[in-house]
């Protein structure tokens, strides 16, 4: 029997390819709200980052988010993203 394809997307910060189960999606809408995509299915431009919070702040330093969904991101969208990913290692 063939084995099953894993999906594979990067990191937007550590440039790492993993599975799309170990990444968190993050989506700007066509409207220009930056949102967590929790289905993985949202329309817009998405950008992949690691389930880590120490990447989560390299991302928030150099502003890697920002630059691949080419808008501003709020303070509350990373705390979005921070509480998800606690939410996530429990």
């Amino acid at each position: 029997m063939k084995q099953k394809k894993i999906p594979l997307r990067s990191c937007v910060v550590t440039r790492e390819k993993l599975p799309k189960q170990e990444l968190l999606r993050v989506v700007r809408t066509k409207e220009g709200e930056v949102k967590i995509d929790d289905s993985g299915k949202m329309n817009g431009r998405g950008a992949y980052i690691k389930k880590d919070l120490a990447v989560l702040e390299k991302a928030k330093k150099t502003r890697a988010l920002a630059k691949c969904l080419e808008v501003e991101i709020p303070e509350s969208v990373y705390e979005q993203i921070k509480i998800t990913i606690q939410k996530e290692m429990d």
